[in-house]
């Protein structure tokens, strides 16, 4: 099964480092049953990639709470086994957990597929959107407006090999 665990430029390095994601209970994305029901497609590739973007904004909810970090989000794409990525039942349709899932245990690096990270010129609309979060959260439309303008900017695809350029 394919899971994207969000995360920063800091925790990728982290990752790298240790040779896992983790720790216990790991946050990740998935094509859940829910996601599935509300993306209404059965093409695996566009639930895939909505699984990634629900990724990319709990990413951009990272970068919001370490203004200190690079405006980049991360999302790493890794497979694990069929029952290993867990969906929380009680949340259905819940709009905020559409495709979210938890991994019991970390997950060895050498288990991730692919890397997707913001082009540097994205930056600067990162930084707004995750400066604008907790207005968009409280129901600003101009707020809102600043944060989907992240989402105009699509990931770029990295093999696992090229971690240590990117966390440089």
């Amino acid at each position: 099964m394919r899971v994207y665990v969000p995360l920063t430029l800091p925790g990728l390095a982290e990752a790298h480092k240790n040779g896992e994601l983790g720790p216990a209970a790991l946050g990740a994305y998935a094509v859940t049953p829910a996601l599935r029901e509300w993306y209404v497609s059965d093409d695996i590739e566009e639930l895939e990639y909505a699984a990634l973007n629900r990724a990319a904004q709990a990413s951009l909810r990272l970068l919001a709470g370490n203004p200190e970090v690079a405006r980049r989000r991360v999302v790493v794409a890794v497979d694990v086994p069929e029952g290993a990525a867990v969906a929380d039942p009680d949340r259905g349709l819940d709009q905020s957990a559409l495709g979210a899932v938890r991994i019991a245990g970390p997950v060895p690096l050498s288990k991730a597929a692919a890397v997707h990270v913001d082009a540097a010129d994205a930056e600067p609309d990162v930084a707004a959107a995750a400066a604008a979060l907790g207005a968009a959260d409280q129901g600003d439309d101009d707020a809102q407006f600043t944060v989907d303008g992240a989402e105009d900017h699509d990931l770029m695809w990295f093999a696992v090999q090229e971690i240590p350029e990117l966390i440089r």
